[in-house]
């Protein structure tokens, strides 16, 4: 039976996890849809994205999974049974430890599609002593127009549970602050989360990342970055031709 959402989640994956992108190698990383019926398609764990099918994912009951956030705790035994449980085919593949980050993400933060990776050159900043102080303001327009003009940041937290109720509190803060939610969630010592209205609005969000962060390591050699100004950046996310842009960019990836 045919299924767009899995097809498109598929390339995502395949995307992510090409080598010569550096975002994701052996079994890292993980993506996720909603289903548009009460659930979500989710990475199994240990599949490789740059090799995944469509039976390299998981349908998961979001309600169920939601359910168990709410819990403050759960031991590593308690997980792997919640993991179990809320697979809405028993017999399918058990999904990644992540799946409850992408059930908050994709509950709370706006957006139906996540990609998670760990790319070199994003590494290479967010484990520094510098962690996500280079990203702080912008060098450059087109990552104000395709990564947002702000991110949200969690600490190093232990992945899988414990991480699902700090994304929460993170997305918390960050709506309260700027009255949306953020298309980049830099996990420190860890790596980014992406959050799309589409599967090609994540892939160009990281690819854009990558960029990004590739320019800044550069730029430390070169005396370190000459970052744009606060009220330049702030012009270019509230520009009406950078708003049509944008709009386009989604558009067209639908």
């Amino acid at each position: 039976m045919k299924n767009d959402r899995l097809d498109n989640l598929v390339t995502l994956s395949r995307e992510f996890g090409r080598e010569d992108r550096a975002w994701a190698i052996l079994g890292e990383g993980n993506t996720s849809t909603l289903s548009g019926k009460g659930t979500y398609y989710v990475k199994a764990s240990g599949s490789r994205l740059g090799q995944a099918s469509r039976e390299d994912f998981t349908e998961i009951d979001l309600k169920k999974a939601l359910e168990y956030i709410k819990k403050p705790s759960l031991s590593d035994e308690e997980v792997m049974h919640a993991l179990e449980s809320i697979k809405v085919d028993s017999t399918a593949k058990l999904p990644s430890v992540e799946t409850f980050v992408h059930a908050v993400c994709l509950s709370e933060g706006d957006c139906e599609w996540v990609g998670h990776g760990h790319p070199e050159s994003v590494l290479s900043i967010l484990c520094s002593a510098m962690g996500t102080k280079p990203y702080t303001e912008h060098i450059f327009p087109d990552a104000v127009v395709v990564c947002g003009r702000h991110f949200a940041v969690v600490p190093y937290v232990d992945p899988g549970f414990k991480l699902a109720h700090a994304v929460s509190d993170s997305l918390s803060r960050f709506k309260s602050a700027h009255g949306r939610s953020p298309k980049i969630i830099f996990l420190e010592n860890h790596g980014p989360f992406i959050l799309g209205q589409s599967h090609i609005d994540v892939i160009n969000t990281m690819q854009m990342l990558d960029k990004w962060s590739k320019i800044l390591i550069a730029n430390y050699n070169f005396g370190g970055p000459k970052y744009l100004s606060e009220l330049d950046s702030d012009r270019i996310e509230e520009r009406i031709d950078e708003a049509y842009r944008r709009k386009r960019l989604l558009e067209s990836n639908k």
